[in-house]
């Protein structure tokens, strides 16, 4: 399926074709931006038990917690194992948020991996990213009606996620931005313009620049020291803490995931094969890419897009020709 929507995604022209490589090296940066995510997460067990939890990957299920009624948000392990094949929308991660799943916002669901629950999670907050709608605009993601390419880019106060052009201001072309705090929130906690003005300095690229020259860090640190009362004061103090980062969990899960035995399930597989079935395997390998590498020129040479219809007739042709050789060999085996 991945394969099938990637390559349905790519406009090739006389001079663009695509092959199996750049299919999987797209893939492996897919899979890596899902680890990142997910894997900081327990897949396996609901998260109910460790009460509100710092941060965690969450979901809402539209088919059990509708526009209309009460918002819920569940943990990754239940959108596995109790909303399999429901309507999901993807949160990415929040923080302080205890796991909803079969308590009284879902009248017709009961959690199958933690039943005890009580009837509300008083300390959970929500907002419309709950009912699959995002940013100033309250638009779904992504927006079948919007043409724009516009990065969306998520506040670490209010946690919704804003198109770059809803922010009020020109987002730095920059990648050490790692976190933004809206125009909404900013406003909401004034005092937070005095410290972006004074820490942000003459550097564009930072919301707040830490590291900074002798001349100002008497200033710094004076600032510094009133922002951490304030904050205190604000219910805010999450800004300082690096462990509670977006950036900080995602690092957790890519750690996670490279410190686990096995995680390549392909390279485990070969692992348990015999020489000769490792062989076979890998001369599959080289003719599908082959194949498919010939069949996406084609595509490339009339200048169509490859929809996936033509994916799967690819992979049916394939198949076919299989059974048709496991047919053969079978009827002239001695």
């Amino acid at each position: 399926d991945c394969v099938v929507l990637q390559l349905q995604a790519l406009n090739m022209s006389e001079e663009q074709t695509v092959s199996l490589v750049d299919v999987l090296e797209e893939d492996e940066e897919l899979e890596e931006e899902a680890s990142a995510v997910l894997a900081g997460s327990d897949s396996d067990h609901c998260s109910y038990p460790q009460g509100y939890v710092k941060r965690q990957a969450l979901y809402a299920c539209n088919t059990c917690t509708p526009k209309g009624g009460e918002a819920a948000g569940v943990c990754l392990a239940c959108s596995y194992k109790c909303h399999e094949g429901h309507d999901l929308f993807e949160l990415y991660t929040k923080r302080n948020f205890r796991c909803d799943c079969g308590n009284r916002k879902f009248t017709e669901l009961q959690c199958k991996l933690f039943a005890e629950k009580e009837e509300v999670n008083t300390l959970n907050k929500y907002s419309h990213n709950f009912f699959g709608v995002y940013c100033t605009c309250s638009r779904p993601y992504p927006d079948p009606d919007d043409q724009v390419e516009d990065e969306m880019i998520q506040c670490v106060v209010c946690e919704d996620w804003l198109h770059g052009r809803h922010l009020g201001c020109v987002v730095p072309d920059c990648v050490e931005l790692q976190e933004m705090i809206c125009e909404s929130c900013m406003n909401r906690n004034p005092f937070l313009w005095t410290y972006a003005a004074h820490l942000a300095g003459k550097d564009s690229c930072s919301s707040v620049m830490f590291s900074c020259s002798c001349v100002h860090t008497q200033l710094v640190c004076l600032l510094l020291c009133d922002l951490r009362e304030r904050v205190s004061a604000a219910s805010l103090s999450f800004l300082l803490d690096e462990s509670d980062t977006v950036l900080a969990y995602e690092n957790k899960g890519k750690n996670s995931e490279q410190t686990q035995p096995g995680h390549d399930p392909l390279m485990s597989a070969l692992d348990n094969l015999n020489r000769v079935q490792q062989l076979e395997i890998i001369h599959g390998y080289n003719d599908m890419k082959s194949e498919l590498k010939d069949f996406l020129q084609r595509f490339a040479a009339e200048g169509k897009v490859v929809t996936p219809d033509d994916i799967r007739q690819f992979f049916e042709q394939q198949q076919s020709r299989k059974r048709r050789r496991v047919d053969a060999g079978r009827f002239y085996s001695p």
